[in-house]
């Protein structure tokens, strides 16, 4: 039988935006690295992290993670600031169609996921989305919502 490629041992994810999916419409997603010091590593292992309100931006080239929050570690003897601004790697290519995409009309980049990739590195998912509104997120809720009873008639009938 074959392995689930997410069985990996490494594999763990350390933050999930959940809210991003409700309030957003995600036309895109974007797999991309994170530069981090030592003691945000650590923390990170302990599962102390919160991506739900933060987003990313290119600005000067550049891709960046702001307010993106990590505990402090106890045991370091050098901390880190919890809410700073962290650089993020993507390819030039990349940030030109990230850059491209947040000039649009109501485009911005949301942060879905931070995990451990099979490497033990952390990655962070970013999704190219466009801000729903009100009705949008009531149609989203009332087709969720009908999901789950079908389901459940599912599951009693058969």
């Amino acid at each position: 039988m074959a392995k689930k490629p997410d069985s990996n041992p490494n594999y763990k994810v350390i933050a999930d935006n959940r809210r991003a999916r409700f309030d957003y419409a995600i036309e895109d997603d974007l797999e991309c690295g994170i530069i981090l010091t030592g003691s945000e590593v650590k923390s990170l292992r302990e599962n102390t992290s919160n991506i739900a309100e933060s987003y990313a931006e290119v600005k000067d080239g550049e891709l960046w993670l702001v307010n993106g929050y990590i505990a402090p570690y106890d045991r370091a003897m050098f901390g880190h600031e919890e809410r700073r601004r962290r650089k993020l790697l993507a390819s030039k290519r990349e940030l030109a169609r990230l850059w491209n995409a947040t000039q649009r009309e109501g485009m911005t980049l949301v942060p879905l996921v931070m995990y451990f990739n099979h490497k033990g590195k952390v990655k962070l998912k970013i999704g190219i989305a466009k801000g729903k509104k009100i009705h949008d997120k009531r149609e989203s809720e009332a087709k969720r919502d009908w999901n789950r009873q079908k389901q459940r008639l599912l599951k009693q009938g058969g």
